[in-house]
């Protein structure tokens, strides 16, 4: 008999989790795997694909070549080229032959523009941090820590009815054990069982009713939303933007560049008219097709970030409801899933790394599955009075 209480309480001191080595704020995940794929890919590409055309704007120095008559020296020539740049205009003519001038100077500010869309793209992600990060943070750490605890104080509830009836053995013990244990089964003991599964102080209505008032904040739900509208906003602007440019710039690789301005517009030996051909346009629009071709694919993840909050993530709900008084989905408190809970489900879902006493409780759900009398099995106490030998009577 002291061999089986020896290994009971053994067996409950392994059960309890043990206190957190580090710290769990440097280890918490305050942004969702969608989320921070969306910033890496969003802010990532244009900057990399910027770095790369001033990378080759460095390397092979003009982005135009211009040619100039066979008259022209080398310092004409070059002159040439610096002017056409610096104006981008192309002269022409309509289809009644009048002139007319088109300006391609969106090309030169190309590479800063998808500066500034990297600029936009992160400003979601700002938002998120400053307003609704520090609130998530200590959401998260409560809650997280008041699970672990809560798993714990069902341990210590198990231990404290061992301490009250230390021989009630459960229906599956052997009858041998049972023959020897009947001599303590005194009318005046068995009732300390259901008195100590009614013992309030190893309940937690704390955590319950925090999680409850957290239906009615929409604080978080908002950001998150308007984090992921801004974000829709930007990739959709940013395409038509290249669409844009592609309609009206990104094929004509070649134009008319005039310098017959200032002091050689008198010169008799210039031509009205210089051919000029961009260089650098196929690489901006392989750019450009790179960019708004991700851009529109990453628009239905967008939209399915925001959509994920119409609907409960309730399987870690489930798996907690082995914990007594932790009866959230049962007694149907969960109402409309627009609002902050929803939200903190989602991150506690993502850091389920740092819930302990999820994979003992998951471990426990699974193993009451196939149990044929799961009435037996509600809660982890449950689990572990059958474990341990305890009898499982419930009070009424």
């Amino acid at each position: 008999m002291s061999l089986s209480h020896t290994a009971a309480e053994y067996m409950l001191s392994d059960a309890l989790l043990p206190d957190p080595g580090g710290s769990r704020a440097k280890g918490l995940r305050l942004e969702l795997p969608s989320d921070r794929l969306l910033k890496f890919i969003t802010v990532g590409l244009p900057l990399f694909l910027v770095s790369l055309a001033f990378a080759r704007e460095f390397s092979t120095g003009s982005q135009i070549s211009c040619f100039s008559p066979t008259n022209f020296t080398g310092k004409q020539s070059a002159y040439v080229d610096a002017a056409c740049w610096d104006s981008l205009l192309h002269h022409g003519f309509d289809a009644e032959g009048h002139a007319v001038t088109k300006s391609l100077w969106v090309l030169k500010v190309f590479p800063y523009s998808l500066l500034v869309v990297a600029v936009l793209m992160y400003l979601p992600y700002l938002l998120w941090r400053y307003a609704a990060v520090p609130a998530l943070h200590s959401d998260l750490l409560f809650i997280i820590d008041e699970l672990d605890k809560s798993y714990n104080r069902s341990v210590r509830l198990v231990q404290h009815m061992r301490k009250l009836h230390p021989v009630t053995m459960s229906h599956q013990s052997s009858s041998m054990w049972r023959r020897g244990c009947e001599v303590a089964l005194s009318p005046c003991c068995v009732p300390s069982v259901p008195r100590a599964r009614r013992e309030r102080y190893f309940e937690f209505p704390l955590l319950e009713r925090y999680l409850t008032c957290k239906q009615h904040a929409h604080s978080l739900v908002f950001i998150y939303i308007l984090r992921n509208l801004l974000l829709l906003l930007f990739l959709v602007a940013t395409c038509l933007y290249l669409v844009f440019l592609h309609l009206n710039i990104f094929f004509q690789d070649e134009f008319s560049c005039s310098i017959k301005t200032g002091l050689l517009q008198a010169e008799p030996h210039i031509p009205p008219l210089i051919p000029c051909k961009l260089v650098f346009f196929s690489v901006f629009q392989l750019i450009s097709l790179s960019v708004g071709g991700v851009y529109v694919l990453l628009i239905p993840v967008v939209i399915y970030n925001a959509l994920q909050l119409c609907q409960w993530d309730k399987g870690l709900l489930s798996v907690y409801e082995m914990l007594p008084a932790f009866d959230l989905l049962s007694r149907k408190m969960l109402t409309c899933p627009i609002n902050d809970l929803n939200i903190i489900l989602l991150f506690l879902r993502a850091n389920i790394s740092e819930l302990t006493s999820f994979g003992r409780l998951n471990a426990v759900n699974a193993l009451r599955e196939p149990t044929s009398n799961k009435e037996d099995i509600d809660t982890v106490v449950d689990f572990m009075t059958l474990l341990v030998g305890l009898e499982t009577t419930k009070p009424k």
